[in-house]
């Protein structure tokens, strides 16, 4: 008896360190997305580097991940979740010893779009892989969970590690820290993570996956260039047209194809559809505020790059209760409710950062992200399960790509959208206080560049003109930052509100044939609704 339940243990054991193993691989993965953020005066002082380079230098690794991931994730099914895993972390660990070993801004560049590259691979793997390793739903539902709060957590805790290693190392130490964890993970993954596979033909949709990888990364450019070089230039409007174009015609090249990459009548369920853009939606205004926050923390607060990634923390935290409440609440309640709760409660943070004034500390600011973190927490948690009981398990790792493809383009657009309407609304603001139209023309000139190089260019002025320069500023962001609140709160409300009427209470239960799921998954038969 006591040897038999240790025998039915012990694979329970094992599953919990795989679990854990992958989980640990993707919290790198987004940390190394956003632990560069707090290094770019850095950056720019030791490699010489534009404004133009420290940003791409931020956004290569973005770039290539979500360009790339939904190509990758079709082949993760076919290749192996484990070997993909495992090669992705070894891509970005090679990629991190060439960005600390870097000599010139480009090449940062191009190790950070190596590492997008590596966590394109890494990032479907790890969902099909627990998909896989939990066919269990309470399980699978809390593995997910889990999931879901560690991603979020590697994500928002980047500044605080990057802010941490800039102050006390350098910013290469940002490169280096991954070698030491790409070999344990990878060296745990070969033991305990069990490799898994879908049912794949030898056909291959070769021209899917160039045209929805061309397409993506078309579409996150443009998303990227708009606040700099203007969403009315040449490029940027070149850059959109050229994505739905070449998006258009990976979507007929899907519906005719006899193998396609990407069914489409996967995206016309409703778990998935719908899900995924109440995923992208909340990245769209959880990562665009987490942008803005930092600025404010900065810039209004007067906080250093680690003081203020340490203030961001409570948002994580927040998050992860918001993960672990939503089993309990998709077990009683469902999906629906769950996903829909999430969002209102995100809409009341945004409605709270909306009210922030003048004279309003950080404590103000912490309530906030607690109260976003938790929303955020049930919508991600109760989202990513709903698009991974809605594909069949041959395709878990396409399924993971789509929920993460519409994750970054809602990350970057949120970023992009948001910091493009904060500038233009602060500077517009600041530029008619009658107390800057006096000053020198530098302070003009720094407003319409940088919003937190104008305390420095203030500082030159005398001390009646300074205090009346900075009182401006300060008010002047406030207000734009209220606006951008009130504007991402209105986006989640109508998530909600679509989420509410479409979204199905639970994931519909996939009708296999009666034969091989070969017809299912290799010549793309139309899923039973």
């Amino acid at each position: 008896m006591t040897a038999r339940t240790g025998e039915q243990a012990d694979p329970r054991v094992r599953r919990v360190w795989a679990a854990g193993v992958v989980c640990l691989g993707l919290f790198m993965l987004g940390m190394d997305l956003t632990v560069l953020n707090v290094a770019v005066p850095q950056l720019r002082e030791a490699l010489g580097a534009t404004t133009a380079q420290v940003q791409w230098i931020v956004d290569g690794y973005a770039l290539m991940l979500g360009g790339s991931v939904l190509a990758v994730g079709a082949v993760t099914d076919r290749w192996g979740r484990r070997r993909c895993f495992v090669l992705g972390l070894a891509v970005c660990g090679a990629s991190s010893v060439g960005g600390a070993l870097a000599g010139e801004a480009w090449q940062v560049i191009a190790a950070r779009c190596g590492m997008g590259a590596g966590a394109a691979l890494l990032m479907p793997a790890t969902l099909g892989a627990l998909h896989h390793m939990f066919p269990e739903p309470e399980l699978r539902r809390r593995a997910i969970a889990v999931w879901a709060a560690v991603g979020g957590l590697g994500g928002l805790s980047g500044p605080v590690i990057g802010g941490w290693l800039v102050e006390h190392a350098s910013w290469r130490a940002a490169f280096w820290i991954n070698l030491p964890l790409t070999a344990v993970i990878i060296a745990a993954a070969c033991l305990v993570v069990p490799e898994s596979r879908g049912h794949r033909s030898a056909a291959f949709d070769a021209v899917g996956a160039l045209l929805s990888t061309a397409g993506l990364l078309a579409l996150v450019w443009a998303i990227i260039e708009g606040p700099h070089q203007g969403w009315t230039s040449g490029p940027v409007v070149t850059g959109f047209a050229l994505a739905a174009l070449v998006l258009a015609a990976f979507l007929a090249w899907e519906r005719h194809v006899r193998a396609p990459m990407l069914p489409l009548r996967l995206l016309a369920r409703p778990g998935i559809g719908v899900a995924a853009a109440a995923l992208a939606l909340m990245s769209f205004a959880l990562f665009g505020a987490l942008f803005v926050l930092t600025l404010y923390l900065q810039g209004v607060l007067g906080y250093s790059p680690v003081e203020a990634g340490v203030r961001t923390l409570p948002l994580p935290a927040g998050l992860a209760v918001g993960a672990a409440v939503a089993v309990v609440v998709q077990r009683r309640l469902g999906i629906r409710i769950t996903v829909v709760s999430g969002l209102l409660v995100v809409a009341v943070a945004f409605g709270i950062w909306a009210t922030t004034t003048d004279q309003s500390g950080y404590g103000h600011c912490a309530l906030f992200q607690a109260v976003a973190g938790v929303g955020a927490g049930l919508v991600a948690a109760a989202g990513t399960e709903s698009v991974m009981e809605s594909v069949p398990t041959e395709l878990a790792g396409l399924g993971s790509a789509i929920n993460d493809a519409t994750r970054q383009v809602g990350s970057a657009l949120g970023v992009a959208v948001q910091g493009s309407l904060l500038t233009a609304l602060f500077t517009s603001r600041f530029l008619e206080t009658p107390a800057v139209t006096g000053t020198v023309p530098a302070v003009a000139e720094a407003a319409r560049h940088s919003l937190l190089s104008v305390p420095d260019q203030a500082g030159f002025l005398p001390p009646a003109e300074r205090i009346a320069v900075l009182s401006a500023a300060r008010h002047a962001f406030v207000d734009a930052m209220t606006l951008t609140a009130s504007t991402a709160a209105a986006v989640v409300l109508l998530t909600a509100a679509v989420t509410a009427r479409w979204l199905a209470p639970r994931p519909a239960p996939l009708l296999r044939p009666r034969t091989h799921p070969g017809p299912l998954t290799e010549t793309g038969t139309p899923l039973s609704d």
